[in-house]
């Protein structure tokens, strides 16, 4: 069966153009990820992209996860609350282009629909903005979850580009 997606690809040029959480939970905080603790990449991709049809990276070896979180242009940020798991960001530092990829972001089940995502994507345009890019971006579609698309927009992304797929 064939189903059509609507993506959209949105954008941040500028920090100041971010309009931050208002939401900064108490005992959570922003961790990031040792790159050879690809185990995390692992284990969140399959627990948040299982309700997300986020399939691409299933089929990965253990030697592709390596590489990927092993590259420096990939960094990994972890939510915690206290030390519990909470979610995740992959950024993506895009050199040639002077940009900055926020390639997946998300949360574990028990710990959506409380605010945290914006929370979250606030931290992740924040961090991605240290690297000085001309534009921070990425792109979410219908499968994501319900409050993607307008979490970016909240917090001041502007789409870009958007298109209809077929899976």
């Amino acid at each position: 069966m064939k189903k059509k997606i609507e993506r959209n690809y949105l954008e941040i040029n500028s920090l100041n153009q971010l309009n931050d959480s208002k939401n900064h939970p108490k005992n959570f905080n922003i961790h990031l990820v040792k790159a050879t603790d690809f185990q995390l990449n692992k284990f969140f991709y399959k627990n948040v992209g299982k309700n997300h049809h986020w399939v691409d990276r299933l089929i990965w070896t253990e030697n592709q996860w390596i590489e990927y979180t092993s590259s420096k242009e990939v960094e990994t940020y972890v939510l915690k609350n206290n030390n519990d798991l909470a979610g995740f960001f992959e950024i993506i530092s895009h050199i040639k282009e002077n940009e900055v990829e926020i390639a997946y972001l998300g949360l574990l089940k028990e710990y959506q629909n409380q605010n945290l995502g914006s929370f979250l994507l606030s931290s992740a345009i924040k961090i991605s903005f240290l690297k000085k890019p001309q534009r921070v971006w990425v792109h979410t579609c219908s499968l994501d979850h319900k409050n993607a698309l307008n979490n970016y927009i909240s917090r001041g992304m502007k789409v870009f580009k958007k298109e209809t797929i077929t899976i």
